[in-house]
């Protein structure tokens, strides 16, 4: 019995209300919000403006904070953009799914054929470089098989026509295997 007033007695003590000194501390303001954001990670204005709403900010104040953040440089959706881009080819990732994920950050469809045209990237020897790390170096010819690598590179963004390419010349290279 005794054990049970004592868990009971930290289970109310948890509960209690935090101190007035925490209740003080004021609030800050959306500038120092999304600039602290920012010095995580890039981040596109879309994005900031989402987070900071999230966070109670008002509308004018959100957009205040991101047209000066933007007139000093800290926030570039060029720049987001670019990063991003690196960041989801170096990891594998096709361009069917990186214009779909730049465009859900607020990007212009034209900004983000330039910037897949400047990425410069052989996107066969990508999809397959993927299915070599997922599947291993040796082809297949069985068609189910076939069939699910096809899909993983679909789901990873890759357009058909690559997939079809790449797992076609994997088929080729397992027959010449086994001949």
């Amino acid at each position: 019995m005794a054990r049970l007033v004592r868990a009971m007695r930290v289970c109310v003590a948890m509960k209690r209300p935090p101190a007035k000194e925490d209740q003080a501390r004021p609030k800050r303001s959306a500038y120092d919000k999304a600039l602290g954001l920012l010095a995580r990670r890039e981040h596109s204005r879309r994005e900031l403006k989402t987070k900071l709403r999230q966070g109670g900010y008002e509308g004018e104040e959100t957009g205040a904070a991101l047209d000066r953040l933007g007139e000093q440089k800290y926030q570039d959706d060029d720049r987001f953009a670019e990063v991003l881009l690196r960041n989801r080819i170096a990891q594998g990732y096709g361009p069917m799914r990186l214009r779909v994920e730049l465009k859900s950050h607020g990007l212009a469809d034209a900004r983000i054929r330039e910037l897949l045209d400047a990425a410069e990237v052989d996107w066969d020897a990508s999809a397959a470089t993927q299915l070599r790390r997922r599947y291993g170096g040796a082809g297949t010819t069985d068609p189910v098989e076939r069939t699910r690598r096809a899909q993983f590179l679909l789901r990873r963004g890759f357009p058909a026509a690559t997939v079809r390419r790449v797992t076609h010349a994997d088929v080729d290279d397992a027959t010449d295997d086994i001949s």
